[in-house]
């Protein structure tokens, strides 16, 4: 196990892994289709053209590129300034592990960023293995004035 001194220790990057009781083919999907996206991801995140267009509830929107797409295992876009590489294995027993990369981060953005992955990974979670969405959809309670489930 890595000691907190390696932790979130690679300049310009953010990892992450997450276990989902669904199989790869759901993780994906939740991830590479407009009806997956809005479970979890954004107010909006509709694709157009190899591009996904992000609409959230404090006003911000960024538009960003699919890189890559490989049903089930890879999916990776640009999203905002960063690239994100979502890595996604079997664990063998009908469920699946996925790996967050997200590179080109500031380190001054670096401690806030370790935060908003753990927030967005767990409303994934939520919504896929658990058909939940676990957004306050309220725009008086969004990430800026301090709340997780925004």
């Amino acid at each position: 196990m890595a000691s907190t001194d390696e932790f979130q220790n690679i300049p310009d990057t953010v990892t992450w892994k997450l276990h989902f009781a669904s199989p790869p083919e759901k993780v994906y999907d939740a991830l590479a289709t407009d009806d997956g996206r809005a479970g979890y991801w954004a107010e909006s995140a509709i694709e157009t053209d190899g591009k996904i267009h992000y609409v959230f509830l404090n006003g911000i929107e960024d538009t960003g590129s699919i890189i890559e797409r490989e049903r089930p295992g890879r999916f990776k876009v640009t999203y905002f300034s960063w690239t994100v590489t979502f890595d996604i294995d079997s664990d063998g027993m009908g469920g699946s592990d996925m790996t967050v990369t997200c590179v080109g981060v500031k380190d001054e953005d670096k401690r806030q960023m370790v935060a908003g992955w753990v927030s967005w990974l767990m409303a994934m979670k939520a919504a896929v293995d658990f058909d939940v969405d676990l957004r306050n959809h309220d725009p008086e309670r969004t990430w800026f004035h301090g709340y997780a489930d925004n």
